[in-house]
């Protein structure tokens, strides 16, 4: 078997009903990630100079050789953007949450006191401000650690959240694994807060953050070349969120934020601007992260389905799915060989793998499985020898509750259709009502053959997503 371990499908449809404090229509968060001095340096043990993320246009890693222009570029984030940006929020009364790379906090002291004298959550953001994609789980692991330790001792106290930024795919389960976190930052995937089932079965929250409504893009290709646009993106990010909430679906807003990028001049008053309207509005909730997790904690527990296809044995599989299609236990077992994920975890999910089996059959196969299906309200129907699907889904239209006229009727329907056709009439009853299934009875049976075995073949697929549906509810309910 082939399992997609990608979770794809997220919340779906059935989003969660999200209530901000004080009935806000959108929270919004912004993080300052603090990096100064935890770059990529010869002075930090480094084998060459920092390339990322700085005003030099297609900058390269120096090996062997510090990079004074670079080195001078963070200086100047530490030196004077922090304080720009300090002033702004405090004038504001916008609290932040800083993710705090711990070399960098343990070399700039004074940030740090003024971080702690704000209220501001200081989360980590790692142990260097380095690219740990290449990295051992081993000695990742070991960075991690010494990241938590090494920020205790500098603020007082251990980081709540984690986000690493250049991390590897191991990066969120050594997190979940080593820190105890209330949330991972480490994912860009929702606009909500979401639980992932770490593969201990610990329960982890993430709080997805963000590269988009984010002032890097004033250092990278296609990013902004002005304040205006980084205002632009900022105010129409919020609008659409905004609008969202007003139509009762709230979300969250983050904003990423660098000393070294938006804290210029030229950068601080669009970054102003938005603040002024973002605060004309009523119904935000400007909060920290770790206020943000702690509310989701509280007011949304993990909710996991009681069924989870894609993590089920073969004979688990076979035993919940083998009956959705009438008598025709292949269909399961083939489903079951697909490159089954999270995305299948659903009654939509599986109901789309099902049918891709189906589809994929032999015209043999699944006229074999049209011929499975029992009459509507025929023999097998009187002597009680219906699968307990098919007799819930006649009884649904009060097909089991027959005049004689009826009975009589439903008969010569069904002889007259099978000897036309060659295989049962078959409608989703739970769509319909006695007399609609009469109607469509009547009006079907005159069909080509072939027009009415596509027609069959598509409510077959219709009834197992009634057959999926009914099963959620029960496993669920």
């Amino acid at each position: 078997m082939t399992r997609y371990s990608r979770d794809m499908r997220g919340y779906g449809q059935a989003r969660p009903a999200v209530h901000w404090p004080n009935g806000a229509k959108i929270a919004v968060q912004f993080v300052l990630n603090y990096e100064e001095g935890g770059e990529n340096c010869l002075l930090h043990g480094d084998e060459a100079s920092e390339a990322f993320l700085s005003e030099i246009v297609g900058a390269a890693p120096w090996s062997g050789q510090r990079h004074w222009n670079m080195e001078s570029i963070y200086e100047y984030g530490a030196r004077s953007g922090f304080w720009r940006l300090h002033d702004v929020f405090r004038s504001a009364d916008i609290p932040l949450t800083i993710f705090g790379v711990a070399t960098a906090l343990a070399r700039n002291p004074e940030q740090v006191q003024a971080m702690l004298e704000a209220d501001w959550e200081i989360a980590s953001h790692g142990l260097k401000w380095i690219d740990y994609k290449d990295f051992t789980v081993e000695d990742e692991a070991t960075h991690m650690r010494e990241a938590i330790r090494l920020h205790a001792e500098v603020t007082g106290e251990k980081p709540k959240g984690w986000y690493c930024g250049r991390c590897s795919a191991s990066t969120v389960n050594l997190a979940s694994d080593i820190g105890d976190f209330d949330y991972i930052s480490d994912s860009y995937a929702d606009d909500l807060p979401y639980w992932r089932r770490h593969y201990t079965g610990k329960d982890q929250l993430i709080v997805p953050y963000t590269l988009d409504c984010n002032d890097m893009r004033f250092a990278t290709n296609q990013g902004f070349n002005s304040g205006d646009q980084f205002y632009a993106y900022l105010k129409d990010s919020f609008d659409c969120l905004y609008e969202e909430g007003n139509q009762g679906q709230p979300k969250m807003m983050s904003i990423g934020l660098h000393c070294r990028l938006v804290g210029r001049p030229g950068r601080i008053q669009a970054l102003k601007r938005f603040i002024d309207y973002a605060q004309s509005h009523d119904d935000v909730w400007f909060a920290r992260r770790i206020d943000v997790a702690h509310h989701w904690k509280e007011h949304h527990s993990p909710q996991w389905s009681a069924l989870q296809p894609s993590g089920m044995e073969k004979a688990d599989f076979l035993k919940q799915f083998g009956d959705i299609f009438e008598h025709s236990s292949f269909i399961a077992e083939r489903a079951f060989d697909l490159e089954l994920g999270p995305a299948h975890d659903s009654p939509v999910g599986i109901h789309n793998a099902l049918c891709r089996i189906f589809r994929s059959a032999s015209k043999e196969e699944r006229m074999g499985i049209l011929k499975a299906h029992p009459d509507l309200a025929g023999k097998l129907a009187a002597a009680k020898q219906l699968t307990e699907a098919s007799n819930q889904e006649q009884a649904s239209a009060g097909l089991d509750i027959l005049s004689d006229e009826e009975r009589t009727h439903f008969t010569d329907l069904n002889q007259r259709y099978v000897e036309k056709h060659d295989f049962p009439f078959i409608i989703a009853v739970r769509d319909h009502n006695k007399a609609s299934i009469l109607s469509a009875f009547e009006r079907r049976i005159e069909n080509d053959s072939e027009i009415e075995f596509s027609e069959a073949c598509r409510q077959v697929e219709r009834i197992a997503w009634h057959r999926l549906h009914a099963l959620w509810d029960q496993e669920d309910g």
